[in-house]
């Protein structure tokens, strides 16, 4: 197993979609990084040489990712939550931020909801 960003990558599939195991690179960013270092989207992750490799390192040192990306959407909610705006108590009260019905759906949300003053 390769291991990229702290992540271990996937031998047995393609580059493009093994990429996306680390969080904050999807399959657009994927192609992107791709493209730019001239690797074909469908080769293994095994069947890559070691210069590719450390090429890949360094591209993707450049993107925010994993531990970073994690802190930094915990802080924006947590901005949210301490202004006190509309998404912010949706978030403090476990239920859905972006206009979703509650009546008949919304079961996750709510699943393990506690009770908030």
């Amino acid at each position: 197993m390769v291991r990229i960003a702290g992540v271990n990558i996937p031998d047995n599939k393609y580059i493009i979609i093994s990429l996306t195991y680390i969080y904050g690179i999807g399959k657009s960013i994927s192609k992107k990084i791709c493209n730019d270092l001239k690797i074909n989207y469908f080769i293994l992750t095994k069947d890559i040489d070691n210069k590719n490799l450390d090429l890949l390192r360094k591209k993707i040192f450049n993107y925010i990712i994993e531990g970073d990306l994690k802190r930094y959407v915990m802080l924006n909610i947590k901005r949210l939550i301490d202004i006190n705006c509309y998404r912010g108590l949706r978030h403090k009260k476990g239920l859905p931020v972006r206009g979703q019905r509650t009546k008949t759906n919304s079961k996750t949300c709510k699943k393990n909801r506690k009770y908030v003053k």
